[in-house]
């Protein structure tokens, strides 16, 4: 007995084990938190009112305080999101916010009431998906040892994360467009300080998906003014005194040409009297 509980003891040391977690929201879950709120969704085409007034916003998670990103690294990287609508001459003003205010609530009534309180009319919301995976290689050598445990890193640790922006218009309930961003990033540890490391390693993991998204969220904001023209995804209706960057590019041209004809009016005016004064003068 004493022999196969020794042999017992020693198969659990050099035996493998695998840890996973998962942090995650779900787009479709808050928006059709339910089979009623599915089945009564008709999406209308939407009216865009030129330019246009946005919210960024995570999605919250059902266990969002627990395992969710932290509302403080939501704002900063939200922040950065906000970068890729700011060059577009038809966004009016961006708006980040928190998810404690998606919190508790669910759909489109949700967002209804989020758009009146920060005056936005379309909402880009951002959804998320990480695993890691921590797999535990206990046959590493020294790993079981006391300095063993802290100098060799014995841990082969994989963070898998996948972020996704939904952009909606919130009167009409018509996604116009989504980008998505991923990114792995795999680190070996020591037994001691992994959950500090995962921490770390997991806010790297979003920072860097949300840049990957940003790229492609970019791009999607480029694409949708040629698709609102040759689609027609979209109404389009213009605020009081906007112009619109075409408009004032051709206001710009004109003022230009009015100025250069003036010039040569001038130009002409000037040669004359020159040429007049040199007949009288030779």
């Amino acid at each position: 007995m004493l022999g196969a509980l020794l042999l017992t003891s020693c198969s659990s040391f050099v035996s493998d084990h695998v840890r996973e977690n998962t942090k995650s929201s779900s787009l479709m879950d808050f928006l059709y938190p339910d089979e009623k709120s599915r089945a009564e969704h008709k999406a209308e085409l939407p009216v865009l009112t030129l330019p246009v007034k946005v919210g960024l916003a995570f999605v919250p998670s059902k266990n969002w305080q627990r395992n969710g990103i932290h509302n403080k690294d939501q704002v900063e990287l939200l922040e950065k999101v906000k970068a890729s609508f700011l060059k577009y001459d038809y966004i009016d003003h961006i708006e980040v916010i928190p998810s404690t205010y998606l919190a508790g609530g669910a759909g489109f009534v949700t967002l209804e009431q989020v758009g009146r309180l920060y005056d936005v009319d379309v909402i880009a919301l951002v959804s998320y998906d990480q695993v890691t995976q921590s797999f535990e290689n206990n046959a590493a050598l020294l790993y079981l040892t006391i300095v063993g445990m802290y100098v060799i890193p014995g841990n082969e640790n994989s963070i898998q994360t996948f972020v996704d922006t939904a952009v909606f218009d919130i009167k009409s309930k018509k996604m116009l467009f989504r980008a998505p961003g991923i990114n792995r990033i795999d680190k070996r540890t020591t037994a001691i300080g992994i959950r500090d490391t995962l921490a770390e390693k997991s806010l790297e993991g979003f920072t860097l998906a949300v840049a990957d998204m940003s790229t492609n969220l970019d791009a999607e904001l480029a694409r949708f003014k040629t698709r609102v023209k040759e689609e027609k995804v979209a109404k389009i209706e213009h605020r009081e005194n906007y112009r619109g960057g075409g408009s004032m590019s051709l206001y710009c041209l004109i003022l230009v040409l009015i100025a250069l004809v003036r010039n040569l009016t001038i130009y002409n005016k000037c040669s004359s009297t020159v040429l007049g004064l040199r007949r009288k003068l030779g």
